[in-house]
């Protein structure tokens, strides 16, 4: 199976924590420098200095939050992935065991000697021959029997 939404939503979390932690220092240094109560250019200029560092600060803090939004749309879209995976392959797995149940049938009936003897569909030989890729496998997006339909 291809991509592990928990731990992606883990990671999304985890971005979004260290982007407010970033944030908060920026806005916990502008404060503390603020409350120093410095006077004069020097102090002017160190003021001007942190917070031109808190403006970077914030601005790091902006792009870890914007990380965290593009892998959470990631993560929607491995679980879109994974279940259209899922679907396709329960119901190609359907169609091949109902295929297999009539061909069987047939089998069944011609042995008996219950009338003429009856060739299987063509489709049904199809999707009995259908070799499936692995289970959760990517494959699965780009299987095609006769009878499915997407």
């Amino acid at each position: 199976m291809y991509g592990d939404s928990e731990i992606i939503r883990r990671r999304v979390s985890q971005l979004r924590d260290q982007g407010a932690d970033v944030r908060a220092l920026a806005d916990e240094l502008v404060a503390r420098v603020e409350a120093l109560g410095w006077t004069g250019r020097a102090g002017d200029a160190m003021r001007e200095r942190v917070t031109d560092r808190a403006s970077h600060l914030r601005i790091a803090a902006d792009r870890h939050t914007g990380a965290a939004d593009a892998l959470a749309d990631h993560a929607e879209a491995v679980d879109a992935v994974r279940d259209e995976i899922g679907a396709t392959q329960t119901r190609v797995s359907a169609l091949v065991a109902d295929a297999r149940g009539r061909i069987a049938a047939i089998a069944r009936r011609n042995e008996a000697g219950d009338g003429p003897a009856i060739t299987p569909d063509p489709l049904d030989e199809t999707l009995a021959a259908f070799t499936p890729p692995p289970p959760g496998h990517r494959d699965w997006l780009d299987v095609d029997v006769p009878g499915l339909e997407r």
